[in-house]
């Protein structure tokens, strides 16, 4: 897991810790903050091979989204890669449009809540790595396989 800062270690969370009627959830701009941390985090290397991505943060995926997807439950999409894959994609035909990653906000945040052994920020961030992993062509065996052997 990529080691990056929580929202909690922001002053204006620590403030809200003492009196939780006053804690108020991480934002979408919030979420974006810390996308963008993760992907800054990355090692040069794979930020370069993944090209532009644009990363877009909503509450859920789409009804539409979830339906084609077979999804009955919008909790259990916490992101997703669209675009074509790098390994898709060709040198002669036309320019792809760009790649982009969703990172669905609520669905992270009761993961984050259920979990309660990592940061937000941690979380994010291995959603974050996972989609941009189906960018570089990799499968979601191909994803826990490589994490496996991080662990």
């Amino acid at each position: 897991m990529i080691g990056l800062p929580s929202p909690l270690q922001n002053d204006r969370f620590m403030e809200t810790m003492t009196d939780w009627s006053k804690a108020e959830a991480p934002s979408l701009d919030d979420f974006a903050a810390l996308a963008e941390a993760a992907f800054a985090a990355l090692p040069a290397p794979i930020r370069r091979a993944a090209g532009e991505i644009v990363f877009r943060i909503d509450d859920f995926a789409s009804v539409e989204l979830l339906g084609q997807l077979g999804i009955e439950d919008a909790f259990e999409l916490s992101g997703l890669y669209e675009g074509a894959d790098l390994m898709g994609r060709s040198v002669i035909g036309p320019a792809p449009p760009p790649s982009r990653v969703f990172l669905y906000r609520r669905p992270i945040l009761d993961e984050w809540a259920e979990r309660g052994d990592v940061t937000l920020g941690e979380l994010i961030g291995h959603v974050l790595v996972h989609e941009i992993g189906h960018h570089m062509g990799l499968s979601d065996d191909d994803i826990e396989a490589i994490e496996a052997d991080e662990a």
